[in-house]
């Protein structure tokens, strides 16, 4: 038998155990998630389950300090991971250990194993074990970030009390498809009837608004019924409490992630029951962080965007900020993404390119990204094997006043943080604090 005693030997045995890695629907995942008492038990005081194809992550980085710093205790469960799993669930901002993970893979196992086996993917299970562990601390709020789509996703055995819609943008084709309304209202299958729905975009499909509608779910909608303003001494936002009163925060703080994101996490607190009060407000958002975020490492800025849409967000930032000297892209992909579309938003803020090769079956190697460069006219310096290989010839090849831009996928920006350590440039990440 396999050794399941560690966790590194449990995600070994999890990428082994369901024939394919994603797999859509929700009839296994609530069968074991009923199974394990989850459908009986409230997981948290308040839980909050956000969706988009963009924003999921600063959205749920910024709930989660914006609730401790308010005094609640907090669950946090994101993906993916960039350097270790255990980033995916945080209680209180500090990511969960390896034991208590470990004995929540057991009790998934164990009820996925009862009566009828049910086949599970790596992200069910982790899903199922976070979700555990959380029932378990009842936390004042939960935080869950949605993976894919929305509907069929894991994270939606859960029924939210305040549900959120950050963006929607064509990325994942091969499972949501390309047309725009199709994938809002994959995204909107997080509402619930009658609870609230946070829109945090005001470039959403139709489809999102109509659907929470059908729900009779009310509609809080940025540029509506709350919205923010860049101010002489930061930004100010403009919302609504859960009765319906109205409420302006000023002073606050750029948070370094996007202010659209903030405004809506703002918004979602106040509809979960949370009394907003400025100094604290100032506070969580003058300290959020987000790994791999528009994060800046001396001349080096590490983003996982891998979609035109974010890329088109990443340059727009750029633009704001022109380097001293060279501004270098090392761009990696996996092959189901929109490389030129990437390429195309990135390319006004870039001077040349350094193209790198990912690994795995999804991956897409820099010569084929060269390509894609060429024929948009792009300089590149450099092709890289890996990451790693061309932080490696940047951290060479880089002058006083360059900088580079890391982004194309999470595996390009966790390499490429983990060769960063290793030179002395980055320090190991910590939690949100």
């Amino acid at each position: 038998m396999a050794d399941t005693t560690t966790l590194e030997a449990w995600l070994a045995r999890l990428e082994r155990q369901h024939p394919v890695a994603i797999d859509l629907g929700l009839e296994r995942v609530s069968a074991v998630a009923a199974r394990l008492g989850l459908k009986t038990r409230a997981l948290a005081g308040r839980v909050i389950t956000v969706a988009g194809t963009n924003g999921k992550g600063s959205t749920v980085a910024m709930l989660d300090a914006l609730a401790r710093e308010h005094g609640w205790r907090s669950a946090a469960y994101t993906s993916p991971h960039l350097q270790r799993y255990n980033e995916r669930l945080c209680f209180n901002g500090q990511e969960a250990d390896d034991a208590a993970l470990v004995e929540a893979f057991e009790a998934v196992e164990a009820a996925r194993l009862a009566d009828k086996e049910i086949s599970l993917t790596y992200f069910e299970v982790g899903t199922l074990a976070a979700l555990w562990l959380i029932r378990r601390e009842q936390p004042d709020v939960a935080l869950l970030e949605v993976g894919l789509g929305g509907r069929l996703d894991a994270v939606n055995v859960v029924d939210p009390d305040v549900a959120v819609v950050t963006t929607v943008a064509q990325d994942h084709a091969a499972f949501l498809g390309t047309h725009l309304e199709t994938i809002g209202q994959e995204k909107a299958g997080i509402m619930r009837s009658g609870r609230p729905a946070v829109l945090g975009s005001t470039a959403l499909p139709a489809s999102v608004r109509q659907h929470a509608e059908s729900l009779a779910a009310p509609v809080f909608a940025l540029g509506e019924r709350f919205d923010w303003q860049a101010a002489a001494d930061g930004w100010q936002w403009q919302g609504e409490t859960a009765t319906g009163e109205p409420l302006t925060l000023r002073a606050l703080p750029d948070p370094g992630l996007p202010l659209d994101n903030a405004a809506t996490a703002l918004q979602a607190l106040m509809l979960a029951g949370m009394s907003l009060e400025e100094s604290a407000c100032q506070r969580a958002l003058g300290r959020a962080v987000l790994t791999g975020r528009l994060q800046w490492q001396g001349p080096w800025c590490l983003d996982v965007g891998h979609n035109p849409h974010a890329a088109a967000y990443v340059a727009t930032y750029l633009a704001q900020r022109p380097p001293r000297g060279r501004r270098f892209c090392l761009l990696g992909m996996l092959a189901d993404k929109d490389a030129k579309g990437v390429i195309e938003a990135l390319a006004p803020q870039v001077d040349a390119w350094v193209p790198v090769s990912l690994s795995g079956d999804r991956a897409r190697d820099a010569e084929q990204l060269a390509a894609f460069l060429g024929a948009c006219d792009a300089h590149v310096m450099h092709c890289a094997a890996s990451p790693d290989a061309g932080v490696r010839w940047l951290h060479t090849n880089m002058d006083n006043g360059d900088e580079v831009l890391v982004c194309g996928s999470f595996w390009t920006v966790a390499e490429a943080l983990t060769t960063l350590e290793a030179l002395g440039i980055v320090a190991s990440p910590r939690s949100v604090s």
